[in-house]
């Protein structure tokens, strides 16, 4: 499912690193197009949402329509045009193009259907463990999946995944700046609303908070295995407060490119 590695750690923060490391898949793709889809399966089949997961899939369908229309107008305006993805919630497991995602995934990008997939159950870890909360910290982790299909339909994924096969000795390096550049064009969504004046006060921090909380030192700090930045895959908690409030900041996707010197 994409790339990335586990760092081996069990329990509920397994589940929200697997989330940040497959997150950001960086193989190519097309568009879908389509409303999103809430799935929540046990191993005895579906079973219905509750009074929160219908207010969860009511604010992602939202983040997902005005995210989406924010990209149709923004691409053209540099020579490009957006291709619609499609938005699936989850819980437990679900069955998506690249294979069966369990909750361990969390959120994840799949190529393959050109769907962004997220597990509800990753934003209780999000809240309990990290205390990032509110719809902009959740709006965050939709349209930085958002930013990685937004990497599909640019080519910039499969020429990242052409150099990492290629000099293997980067990929890590390579995976940190598609990251931080999702990271980033989420920002530039964030920015959209902020002209508007869609911002309520403390969404911008609740979105850099979100950023802040799922830093590779943040996570690895977490575990007790201590901080090693030669193993980031996706940039640590500083630098993708930078690169989404660099979007912020800027609102135009010129400003995202994270492959031109250092981060």
């Amino acid at each position: 499912m994409g790339m990335g590695g586990g760092l081996g750690i069990g329990g509920g923060l397994l589940g929200l690193i697997l989330a940040l490391i497959f997150g950001g898949d960086i193989f190519g793709g097309g568009g879908g197009g389509g409303a999103p889809q809430t799935t929540q399966t046990t191993a005895n089949g579906t079973v219905a949402e509750s009074a929160e997961e219908t207010k969860l899939r009511e604010t992602a369908h939202a983040v997902l329509d005005d995210a989406q229309n924010v990209w149709h107008e923004v691409l053209p305006k540099y020579g490009s045009q957006y291709q619609d993805t499609r938005l699936v919630l989850f819980r437990n497991y679900v069955q998506s193009g690249c294979g069966t995602a369990e909750s361990a995934m969390g959120p994840f990008y799949c190529p393959l259907d050109q769907k962004v997939y997220i597990d509800l159950g990753f934003y209780d870890e999000l809240r309990r463990r990290f205390g990032a909360d509110g719809d902009f910290a959740q709006a965050y982790v939709i349209t930085h999946e958002i930013g990685h299909h937004v990497q599909n339909v640019l080519g910039t994924a499969s020429r990242v995944r052409e150099l990492q096969e290629r000099r293997p000795n980067q990929a890590n390096d390579l995976s940190v700046r598609m990251e931080l550049q999702a990271d980033c064009y989420a920002g530039v969504w964030g920015a959209s609303l902020k002209q508007r004046g869609q911002l309520d006060p403390g969404d911008v921090e609740e979105g850099l908070n979100a950023a802040s909380a799922i830093g590779d030192d943040r996570i690895q700090q977490q575990s007790g295995r201590g901080v090693h930045p030669e193993s980031f895959t996706h940039g640590s908690s500083a630098q993708r407060v930078t690169w989404f409030r660099r979007g912020m900041e800027s609102g135009d996707p010129r400003n995202c490119d994270t492959f031109a010197g250092s981060i």
